[in-house]
């Protein structure tokens, strides 16, 4: 009974932060249609994506022990969002918004630190932590450079939920970052080791909960 407990509190973990990291992606994509808000919600955007990541897949990982395992869950972070954009399909939005895996390049190298260090989970917190913070948002503006101009997209495809403020205007890129990038980088490295140290913890008390 114990056993079956823990997989069931384990895999609804697993379910739980993937569908939230969904639900970010496609925050994160939505940003384009706030081009006056484009760089901040980025910036933003870009942080929750990678935290969520972080903490799911070092979850994940160490609660199997198999290098591989936190790239298997940034595919399942993938699929999800290739079913939840297929909504937007049916609404009238371009299907290339983002459903690029930018998550997976990621998840290979928290990978790559756990099968080099030998399954070290001090390495693991903060050599993958500052990896995959630094990584995301990388990726992230690769994945937005290969989609359509963002203004372009505003206007073609119209919010009529948007608020008055919200609207579409010209782009003021760079009036409040200079280098989107970087800050979410920077910031993103130092947020990831903290909770790729909290899914390490979440493991562990998801042991002792069920053992008790």
């Amino acid at each position: 009974l114990m056993v079956w407990l823990r997989r069931c509190t384990h895999y609804l973990f697993i379910v739980v932060v993937a569908v939230n990291s969904t639900l970010l992606t496609i925050n994160a994509g939505d940003y384009i249609f706030y081009t006056d808000w484009a760089w901040t919600s980025y910036v933003i955007f870009s942080i929750s994506q990678t935290l969520m990541l972080v903490v799911g897949a070092t979850y994940y990982l160490t609660f199997t022990g198999v290098p591989g395992t936190a790239t298997y869950y940034c595919l399942i972070m993938a699929v999800y969002t290739w079913v939840a954009k297929g909504a937007w399909f049916a609404l009238g939005y371009p299907y290339d918004f983002i459903v690029t895996p930018v998550w997976l390049p990621s998840g290979m190298l928290l990978d790559l630190v756990y099968w080099a260090t030998k399954k070290n989970k001090h390495s693991l917190i903060l050599f993958g932590g500052v990896l995959v913070g630094m990584s995301l948002p990388l990726f992230n503006m690769v994945n937005l450079i290969t989609v359509a101009d963002p203004l372009e997209t505003a206007f073609k495809y119209p919010r009529p939920t948007l608020p008055p403020y919200m609207t579409p205007i010209e782009p003021q890129v760079g009036k409040f970052y200079n280098s989107p990038v970087a800050l979410g980088a920077g910031a993103g490295a130092v947020l990831s080791v903290t909770m790729a140290a909290l899914g390490c913890k979440l493991n562990t008390w998801t042991y002792r909960w069920m053992a008790a």
